[in-house]
């Protein structure tokens, strides 16, 4: 189940709100001794994450599918997407809990949120699970608690809603700051002492077609910058991946849509360009064409 972006709410009766977290969004399968953990578009996270399947197999509850978002933990702290691609073997994780969709026999789904939390309080978790605080109130006034503590934003659920396999108006984002994910279709050649790439090339599908959202060269350390040169360079194609930037420049290079990378920016511009963006790294949770430009819904 997926939230919709708005602006604001319609009202403040019937929701719950929960700090939303910027990791990666994964879903736990137990069945007996079998447990699986996956991303939101079905790729494994096991191996990613092996401290969490451990704990998640030592849980009394024996069959279960859970929800939630795996966060790098800084300073006691869940930390933003940056830190988590970022992280070392040192660095700890967590997995916060919020939604249940099954237990035991039973497919909770079509309970209501405020019923599938009480069922989730009866597995208890440890170590780096953890279960997503839950709040009632003011939305506005809860935003600007959550943004003075340099969260990014507040998820507010329908306590009434059932658990939907798909985006919904039952859960609703409220964000502090402007990130979404974008597709990486070329770069630009490093100029200086500078490694790698000068900047890449950002897009977004819009009505199956790829539309040009401009460049971000800006958030990269050393060691980014090879890694992903060595990615992209193998990709390099002679025709433009984007709709309405047919041509490229001396010092560009056109690359296949593959990879999606998580973009901090101030905002949109009223052409559709990103302004001050800021690379904060690369999503493997995600499919290319997933990938559309975050508008507030109406």
């Amino acid at each position: 189940m997926l939230a919709t972006l708005v602006e604001s709410l319609p009202d403040n009766r019937g929701w719950l709100f929960e700090r939303k977290l910027d990791g990666y969004r994964a879903i736990a399968y137990r069945d007996g001794a079998s447990l699986r953990l996956y991303s939101r578009n079905k790729l494994p996270l096991d191996d990613e994450f092996p401290t969490i399947v451990e704990t998640l197999k030592k849980l009394s509850a024996r069959r279960f599918v859970i929800d939630g978002e795996i966060v790098a933990v800084v300073g006691g702290d869940a930390a933003g997407f940056g830190e988590l691609q970022r992280r070392t073997a040192r660095t700890p994780v967590r997995y916060y809990v919020f939604d249940v969709l099954l237990l035991g026999d039973d497919d909770v789904r079509p309970l209501p949120l405020i019923e599938r939390k009480r069922l989730l309080r009866s597995i208890r978790l440890a170590g780096p699970l953890k279960r997503t605080g839950t709040r009632t109130g003011d939305a506005e006034q809860l935003r600007a608690e959550a943004c003075a503590a340099g969260w990014e934003g507040l998820i507010a659920k329908r306590a009434d809603s059932p658990y939907r396999g798909s985006r919904s108006r039952e859960w609703l984002k409220l964000k502090c700051t402007n990130e979404q994910e974008l597709v990486i279709a070329g770069y630009t050649d490093p100029k200086g002492s500078r490694a790698g790439f000068g900047a890449l090339m950002l897009g977004y599908y819009e009505d199956g077609r790829l539309h040009y959202a401009g460049e971000v060269g800006t958030g990269f350390d050393t060691r980014a910058l090879l890694d992903l040169a060595a990615k992209l360079k193998p990709t390099t194609i002679d025709r433009s991946p984007f709709s309405d930037y047919p041509r490229i420049k001396k010092g560009q290079h056109f690359v296949k849509p593959k990879l999606v990378a998580q973009i901090a920016f101030a905002e949109w511009t009223h052409d559709g360009k990103l302004r001050h963006p800021r690379f904060l790294g690369i999503r493997k949770d995600k499919r290319p064409t997933e990938v559309v430009r975050e508008k507030p819904a109406g």
